[in-house]
């Protein structure tokens, strides 16, 4: 479970008790890898996101990676486009096709408005080409 700070001390992050599926169309393949990317992961835990926006899924498989911190190594995978808004919560899972691509640590604004960045993580981080996804494939984002 994800803990926020706030000006009383660490709190535990229960108040997504239900959401929806989100889902999305993939409509780019990713296929790069950076070691020092220094993405910067913001605070809160969770993006709103609304239909037909396109966001960005990268993938690390730094295992302290967490909203707040910074992530270095990465993989890009894909650009989805949302089917109907919703929110993504860190911890949430991934999946595209019949896979299992990682779970939500979090998010970096760098190229908003427009698009937001969805870090991943996964004990072995690939790109959208070693993942073998291809466009127009559903992505959904799953609370856990």
């Amino acid at each position: 479970m994800y803990l926020e700070p706030y000006a009383s001390g660490m709190i535990k992050k229960t108040s997504y008790a239900q959401k929806k599926i989100i889902k999305g169309n993939l409509v780019v393949i990713l296929d790069g890898t950076i070691s020092k990317r220094g993405l910067n992961l913001i605070t809160p835990p969770s993006r709103a996101i609304k239909k037909n926006e396109i966001h960005e899924v990268i993938v690390t498989e730094e295992g302290n990676a967490a909203p707040g911190k910074i992530v270095n190594s990465i993989a890009y995978v894909c650009f989805f486009e949302v089917e109907e808004g919703g929110v993504i919560v860190v911890e949430d899972e991934v999946h595209i096709g019949k896979q299992l691509i990682g779970k939500v640590i979090g998010f970096d604004d760098t190229h908003m408005p427009n698009h937001q960045n969805i870090i991943l993580y996964a004990p072995k981080k690939k790109t959208g080409v070693e993942l073998k996804i291809n466009l127009g494939e559903k992505i959904l984002f799953k609370k856990k």
